[in-house]
């Protein structure tokens, strides 16, 4: 269901390549959602933020490391939208995950659904569009 689509590309092939992994992030806990005779998945949500968080930071630095390179004017914005991601995962990473797993898993996939679409459509196409 969650995949990167060819109009999401940026044309950059580290930031899409890792944009797709983030998609397929996106796929695992949507199926960690599906999976409706799995009760406890306190330890597969725990694991997914974690990958997440770490993943994220690693493509936000590889990301702003590229507008540097080219001297994106932007990039003030893209680090503070970059922060505000990161603190919203340690947010839900915060929610209360012995009661509201599925909840939890809602939450992170609207959020990252509607990050990843909006973000790399409306924020993203913007760097390769003023280089």
């Amino acid at each position: 269901m969650y995949e990167m689509k060819e109009e999401y590309k940026i044309g950059v092939p580290l930031i899409d390549e890792e944009h797709t992994h983030l998609f397929e992030l996106v796929e695992e806990a949507y199926q960690l959602l599906k999976q409706e005779f799995l009760v406890e998945k306190y330890d597969q949500i725990m694991n997914l933020l974690l990958e997440l968080k770490a993943y994220t930071i690693h493509h936000f630095s590889d990301e702003e490391a590229y507008m540097e390179s080219i001297d994106y004017p932007a990039l003030f914005i893209q680090k503070a939208q970059h922060k505000a991601f990161v603190e919203k995962l340690e947010d839900l990473d915060n929610m209360d995950l012995d009661k509201e797993q599925d909840k939890v898993i809602e939450d992170l996939l609207a959020f990252l659904t509607d990050w990843l679409v909006n973000h790399i459509m409306k924020v993203d196409k913007l760097i390769t569009q003023t280089s």
